[in-house]
């Protein structure tokens, strides 16, 4: 499956998904190694002399996938760098470090897929991988290259006659530049959390302010690593340098106990890691799951109320990262207020299409714009740039249907950076007069009540505009249906839609509040409202908005055909505590979709 998110498919070289062999076909092999030119030729655009950091997470089909990657690169006359296992957050922020034309990484994983699939990300020296159009034009390159039988053949004598003393020299040179990588990385990850300002900024130096609120409350972390890239990182480090306790299980790289996507299920060893940990010492309050390659990671979290540990739903992991990195503008300063609580200052949230519209309210509170991108970081990531170029402050972006976020100016989600979203709402306190990020929120968003000077975190997530989500890891949220042509489905579902509607709508607006609907369309980073024809979204997102009397959304349905695995993704999202109404709208956008895909 090519797509923006990445090249991903089933690498084992028996086609099991979940398999644990290291071996992968020789077809596999020539696909990396037809990649690894293709990326190559984009490289030497210009004249340039292409050199290309290599990286893998800890798949057991890597170092395979990565052999193929490099013995074609060197044929070619690149220079690789092999830095090994790298998070992708990391191999990014080294190839933001080797800014010379010509330059971009080649990252081999399949981020949450199961452990038997492998693919691969590529980017510049611009921190984030190559934007939707970019990735198109290589998957193009691609096709042309594999459906030559010369080109193919050509490629295959190159391999064979690679100098196998230039390949010993790269592999030598490996743990030089994991050593490179890892410092890039951790003055990056300094660069991103503290902000424009960073450390030693006197009045407006968030990491004195951390330290100072750590060292009157001190604060805990653990983290299940599920043998993830992420155990040869700088988490550890890092948080000790803060001030911060952390724990971590599962640290040993290649060990993966249990199923990769950090969501549901996988996210209990480290709930009950949380609770092992938080008897023997009350200041461990939070922990987090990575995936394999260690851009995104959600949490979990001590409940005082519920005397236990449990997992915070993606959507309220986004909500909490936006609240505090918000926070912190309004808190240096660079986002300001007229006496009557207007902005004064551009900014702007850069989220997905089915990121919960709590994020919206967020956003009011604060007097920021959202704007929304189809699914996949690389759109999520090119909307932001240009609202930037428009004059906009965009710290925070990411897609909160997934969890975690994107810090400015990270491009690429990091459990760091989500981590410490939440360590600084909890941390930098109002102190001399000055308020903390929390009593900002609370006072931005009419909650001024609220606020007490010994807050809990459990005080924090009960301020969040209260909305209902479906969770992605929810069994109802994915159908397999039939249909290629999504286009053609969409057109059938909007019939049955407008069928229902016609008779259903006295019934919805007595009951909800929903006095009518509108339909918006999401195709890489365009956002259209208000369309007639739901088969314009074509494979991208379509929404269904129901408006309230004053024409402000409440509630929606969502669907979208998944670019990186072959499931019908759909959502319903809803505002207020009332879970049966989304429940409601998920039954009914699931029976919908498979009638739609039956006819």
């Amino acid at each position: 499956m090519l797509s923006a998110s990445g090249w991903r498919g089933v690498f084992a070289a028996d086609g099991r998904g979940e398999s644990g062999t290291g071996e992968i076909s020789p077809a596999r092999r020539l696909f990396v190694a037809a990649a690894a030119e293709v990326f190559a030729a984009r490289l030497r655009e210009g004249g340039n002399s292409p050199r290309v950091i290599v990286g893998t997470d800890t798949r057991p089909t890597g170092r395979a996938a990565a052999e193929a990657a490099i013995t074609a690169l060197a044929a070619g006359g690149c220079e690789v760098l092999y830095p090994g296992i790298t998070a992708a957050p990391e191999i990014m922020a080294y190839a933001r470090s080797l800014s010379a034309p010509g330059t971009g990484f080649m990252y081999i994983s399949a981020s949450h897929n199961p452990i038997g699939h492998n693919g691969l990300k590529f980017g510049l020296t611009d921190g984030g991988v190559l934007p939707g159009p970019e990735t198109a034009k290589l998957a193009g390159a691609l096709r042309s290259l594999l459906a030559s039988p010369e080109r193919v053949a050509r490629l295959e004598a190159l391999i064979q006659g690679v100098d196998a003393g230039a390949l010993r020299r790269i592999y030598e040179a490996g743990g030089e530049h994991k050593k490179a990588a890892y410092a890039a990385y951790r003055a990056f990850t300094r660069r991103v959390v503290f902000g424009s300002g960073g450390e030693g900024a006197g009045r407006d130096d968030p990491a004195a302010a951390i330290r100072a609120g750590l060292a009157e409350r001190p604060l805990g972390i653990v983290c299940d690593f599920n043998g993830s890239a992420r155990t040869l990182s700088i988490d550890g480090e890092f948080f000790a340098s803060l001030g911060l306790s952390f724990r971590a299980m599962n640290d040993h790289p290649g060990e993966i106990p249990h199923r990769i996507i950090p969501e549901g299920e996988s996210l209990e060893p480290c709930r009950r890691f949380l609770e092992e940990q938080h008897a023997q010492d009350p200041a461990y309050i939070l922990g987090y799951v990575p995936d394999c390659d260690g851009d995104r990671g959600n949490l979990v979290i001590w409940d005082e109320a519920a005397g236990g540990a449990r997992i915070l739903e993606a959507q309220e992991v986004f909500a909490l990262a936006c609240v505090a990195e918000l926070a912190h503008l309004v808190w240096t300063g660079e986002l300001n207020y007229d006496n009557k609580g207007n902005a004064l200052n551009k900014a702007a949230l850069a989220v997905n299409d089915p990121t919960s519209m709590r994020i919206d309210r967020i956003a009011r509170a604060f007097d920021v714009s959202v704007f929304r991108a189809e699914v996949g970081e690389a759109n999520v990531v090119g909307l932001a740039r240009k609202l930037r170029e428009k004059g906009y402050t965009v710290r925070i972006l990411g897609e909160g249907s997934n969890g975690g976020n994107i810090t400015h100016p990270s491009a690429v989600r990091d459990p760091i950076n989500t981590v410490l979203s939440l360590v600084k709402l909890l941390s930098i306190r109002s102190r001399e007069g000055r308020q903390g990020f929390f009593e900002i929120w609370c006072d931005l968003s009419e909650q001024a009540e609220t606020w007490r000077p010994n807050f809990s975190l459990e005080d924090i997530i009960a301020s969040l505009p209260a909305f209902v989500s479906t969770s992605t890891s929810s069994p109802e949220s994915q159908i397999q249906v039939q249909t290629p042509d999504h286009e053609r489905l969409k057109n059938r579902y909007q019939e049955l839609f407008l069928r229902d509607w016609e008779e259903q709508k006295d019934r919805i607006k007595s009951r909800y509040g929903v006095s009518g609907w509108e339909a918006a369309a999401y195709q890489g980073m365009e956002e259209r409202r208000g369309i007639s024809r739901f088969g314009d979204a074509g494979r991208g997102g379509l929404k269904i908005n129901f408006l309230n009397g004053s024409g402000i959304p409440i509630a929606f349905m969502w669907m979208r055909g998944s670019a990186t695995e072959p499931v019908f993704r759909i959502m319903a999202d809803a505002e207020g505590s009332d879970k049966r109404i989304e429940r409601n709208l998920i039954e009914w956008q699931r029976r919908l979709v498979t009638e739609a895909d039956r006819e």
